[in-house]
């Protein structure tokens, strides 16, 4: 059943299981099996284990400065993340609400946003080569990234438009729909298994929200429509980035993703522009560019895509999720406490139903996950062993 072999020093316990074709997937019994016949061998080398020791804790069991390094660092990017986030949008709230600043033209302040945000990435890449460019041909960028930059630059419009009508508060416990409409529009384009209990999920978040818009006391309905049709936009370009890109083997970054979008979405919302705001704007003849204000919140939204670069890069996509409800809600309570937001028990009750179902989404997203990576490493550690009785093999018959 059991047989050793030493090779390159490695010494390797090759199982031979004909008869036993359960034990295999019972790695309790397998254990067992194996300190009945090897009860001499050490399962974990000693050296091995003094130097994983060194590396995780210190004296006494204390973690070691490494790691309390990069537990420091990974939370001061969850910081940097919420403050640019939270930043960004209250400072467009700001500009675009007729009773703060008053400038209520989103689609000019999207195109300032792109504008800047096309220029800075184009000086890191291209000048500083702080970032590789992605190797794309102009075919791959017309089918893939033209229609990307389309659903983006409607979705900024759209949620940019929202901020007119609706509360930070009330916009904030409307995203919560994301997960509904990202899963919803995966299944139509074949990109998500359909599941019942998922289905059920999704029913329960909408519903949450339902009660939340029931108990919204500023309740706009088409400030309410504005901002559905931003989720809607958003949450089909992400399902695109999977089926033209991610497919692809094409894997863009914030910057990268900044550089080849950014100039898309100019484009495309020029058109708009040019026949919804710029008459008023040239009948507006009072106003005067404020540099210090639109240049501050185009930098704002440039540093948000860094903040994501380092976040993602340095933690995971799951650790900006749970940064993301923590910023939701630092957002309800900054529009009640400072905007003077009104916000009722009903509101919060319904985000908060929202708020359980998109926790467990994630929950189950994450477990999906991991069953994923076990799954792989169990094949890979079966193509090893494969690869090794093969050598074995190999070398016997040479003798």
């Amino acid at each position: 059943m059991f047989s050793p072999y030493i090779h390159k020093n490695q010494f390797y316990i090759f199982i031979s299981l004909p008869h036993f074709p359960t034990i295999r997937s019972d790695p309790f019994l397998l254990f067992f099996l194996f300190i009945h016949h090897f009860p001499h061998l050490s399962i974990f080398p000693k050296t091995r284990k003094k130097q994983h020791h060194n590396t995780t804790m210190g004296k006494g069991g204390s973690l070691s400065d490494n790691v309390i390094k990069n537990i420091i660092l990974s939370y001061t990017y969850v910081c940097i993340w919420i403050f640019l986030s939270f930043t960004v949008i209250v400072y467009n709230k700001y500009i675009l609400d007729k009773k703060l600043y008053n400038w209520p033209f989103p689609i000019s302040l999207t195109m300032i946003h792109m504008s800047f945000c096309a220029t800075l990435a184009f000086l890191l890449i291209k000048v500083f080569k702080f970032v590789e460019p992605v190797s794309m041909s102009r075919e791959l960028y017309l089918s893939s990234v033209v229609p990307i930059g389309a659903l983006y630059s409607l979705s900024l419009w759209l949620s940019n438009s929202a901020y007119i009508y609706l509360s930070v508060s009330f916009i904030q416990m409307l995203k919560a729909l994301m997960p509904v409409a990202v899963y919803s529009i995966g299944v139509l384009f074949k990109k998500e298994t359909f599941k019942t209990d998922t289905m059920v999920n999704m029913i329960s978040i909408s519903f949450g929200v339902a009660i939340a818009a029931y108990g919204e006391a500023r309740f706009d309905s088409w400030g309410v429509m504005l901002q559905l049709g931003a989720v809607a936009f958003e949450a089909t370009r992400l399902v695109m980035i999977q089926i033209l890109l991610t497919s692809k083997g094409i894997t863009l970054n914030p910057i990268t993703s900044l550089y080849y979008v950014a100039p898309c979405c100019l484009v495309f919302l020029l058109v708009p522009w040019i026949f919804v705001e710029y008459p008023v704007l040239k009948d507006t003849s009072s106003f005067d560019f404020d540099f210090i204000i639109f240049g501050t919140n185009s930098f704002c939204a440039f540093a948000l895509n860094l903040a994501v670069f380092l976040l993602v890069g340095k933690t995971s996509a799951l650790t900006m999720n749970v940064a993301g409800v923590v910023k939701d809600w630092l957002l309800i309570a900054f529009s009640w406490s400072v905007i003077k937001d009104t916000v009722t028990p009903i509101n919060l009750f319904g985000y908060g139903v929202a708020f359980l179902g998109v926790a467990y989404y994630n929950h189950a997203k994450l477990q999906a996950l991991k069953a994923k990576e076990a799954e792989k490493k169990v094949g890979q550690a079966d193509e090893e062993g494969e690869r090794l009785i093969e050598e074995r093999q190999g070398e016997g018959s040479v003798k």
